[in-house]
Formats: C-alpha cells, sequence, structure tokens
C-alpha cells in the first residue's frame, strides 16, 4: 500500500483546515489519509506527575479530537480512505516518526497547542528539520484555487524540491512557477554596468532551465515559467506565495555546517507565506532516513 497523508489535529478551526486540505490533497494522489493526534504529558522535558484520571481525560480528548477531524475529512472527501492514530510523546518526535512513512506530512498553522499550534517559531522549524518526507504548513486563508505552484531553487541540487513541485502541479493541472532570486552586485550599480547585469541574468537563466529540464522531460504536460528575479530569495518567494496555491522550498542535506540562505527562506515562509508551504528534504536526506 502506498504511503498515506498523514495530517496532524488538534480540534481548532485552523487544524481543521489543514485535514480537509489533506483530505483533498489525498484525493489527488489517490491516496489513504492519516489523522494522528499527539498527547504530550511531559513538555520541555519536565516530567509530570498525572491526577488520578487524567491520563484517561487526556486520552479521551484526544479520541474526540480525532473523531471530529475524521467526520471532517469524511465530509469533504467521502471517497478518500481515512485511519486515525493517538500518539504519546514529544511532538516534534511523534511528527518526525509519522513521517517515515508519509507520502507528506500536513500540519496546521495555529491551534489549541499540539501540532497546529506549534508552527510560529523553533518547534515548527524543528518539525521541518526532523521530517524525513515534505511537510506542508497549511497557512492562509482558504481562496479559490489559483491554478499555480511556485518553487524557489537556488543553483545548487534542487532536484528533491523540483520532482516534488512538478508532481504537484501535474495532480492539480496547475502552472509551475520556477523562482529564482539574486541579489544585485554592489559593483554592477555603476554607470554603464547594465550589460553585464543582463548577461548574469541570462546565465541564472539558463542555468534555471538546466536544473529542471530532466522533470520537464518526465511532466511533459506541465507547464513551467521560470521567474528569475533581483531580491531576496526569501521575500521573492512571500510574494510568489499570493498567487499561488501551494509555493515549495527545498533544505540542504544536515551535514557539515548549516546553510543560513536555506534557514532563513524556510523560517520566513513558515511566517509570511500567504497560501499553503511545502517543505521538501534534500534528496541525500530522504535516501537516508526513508
Amino acid at each position: 500500500m502506498s504511503d498515506p497523508i498523514v495530517v496532524g489535529a488538534d480540534g481548532s478551526a485552523p487544524s481543521e483546515h489543514a485535514v480537509a486540505w489533506a483530505a483533498d490533497e489525498a484525493a489527488r494522489y489517490k491516496r489513504g489519509l492519516k489523522i494522528v493526534h499527539a498527547i504530550e504529558k511531559w513538555p520541555f522535558d519536565i516530567p509530570l506527575t498525572l491526577a488520578p484520571g487524567e491520563a484517561g481525560s487526556l486520552s479521551r480528548r484526544g479520541g474526540e479530537v480525532l473523531a471530529g477531524a475524521e467526520r471532517v475529512a469524511h465530509a469533504r472527501r467521502p471517497e478518500v480512505p481515512v485511519s486515525v492514530e493517538l500518539a504519546s510523546g514529544r511532538t516534534v518526535q511523534v511528527l518526525a516518526e509519522q513521517s517515515r512513512e508519509s507520502f507528506e506530512l500536513v500540519v496546521g498553522h495555529r491551534g489549541l497547542g499540539g501540532f497546529a499550534g506549534l508552527l510560529l517559531g523553533s518547534v515548527g522549524l524543528g518539525v521541518v528539520r526532523s521530517a524525513a518526507s515534505p511537510v506542508v504548513l497549511v497557512r492562509g486563508e482558504p481562496k479559490a484555487d489559483r491554478s499555480e505552484i511556485a518553487v524557489g531553487i537556488g543553483l545548487g541540487d534542487d532536484s528533491a524540491a523540483l520532482e516534488y513541485a512538478f508532481g504537484a502541479a501535474a495532480a492539480r493541472n496547475a502552472r509551475l512557477r520556477v523562482v529564482h532570486a539574486w541579489r544585485f552586485p554592489e559593483a554592477l550599480e555603476e554607470p554603464g554596468a547594465g550589460a553585464d547585469l543582463k548577461r548574469i541574468e541570462e546565465r541564472a537563466r539558463w542555468r534555471v532551465i538546466e536544473a529542471h529540464a530532466p522533470m520537464r522531460k518526465r511532466y511533459p504536460g506541465v507547464d513551467v515559467v521560470e521567474d528569475i528575479v533581483q531580491d531576496n530569495p526569501a521575500a521573492a518567494l512571500v510574494t510568489a506565495s499570493r498567487d499561488a496555491d501551494l509555493v515549495i522550498a527545498g533544505t540542504r542535506p544536515r551535514t557539515g555546517l548549516p546553510v543560513p540562505r536555506s534557514h532563513a527562506v524556510t523560517h520566513a515562509l513558515i511566517h509570511h507565506a500567504h497560501c499553503p508551504v511545502a517543505v521538501v528534504p534534500a534528496a541525500s536526506e530522504n535516501e537516508t532516513e526513508r
């Protein structure tokens, strides 16, 4: 059986939005939907002695959350097979473990605690860093489909993000906007530097086209546009998210020194994107962890 779409639920309205989005995603990819709720009994690594009956109360509440989320999913996409799981443990660890056997992991933007309330700071970034599958953060208000997917790439190895982006565009019959942002070199601000600037931009455009050429052969029906912009990469993707149904960013392998640019882009999208955000681990991370 193919890996399911996994979604975290906590009973809040944004969490229900994430469940509905995940149900649509499961229908697009013809996969099952797995809804998970975590009971985190020991926050901040401080042991907590539960009062008699409190553990049962937490379990009952978790069961109610899962039942409510399951109703949302069935109402949204009755044809999608749904399973539920009540997990116990630290949230990031639970999510990371779930991601090992998922096609993608979906979580909400805000909530009552648990999954959906975590994605405004370091814990949300921890989920993104720890997951073995793509993580989708359902941001932004529900809106009509724009029929456009945006993916940001540098000039390194962005094959995993591009593969996910082409698949997402094909599943939605949407246009794919490939965004590459670069900063204007100070040396080219002098008069007469326009020709050099144009050459730099053209070289970047051809390298971007070369980077996604293998995916265009695999997905010939996907309409692709290249967007080469002089801007901060994070700002460029936040701008692209205004007119997109999904904005996608890749990460770099977690070996050696961290890559500040990748971290900054992810952080900006988590906080400021106008549509759902997919963060895709690098190919080497997927191969190592899945």
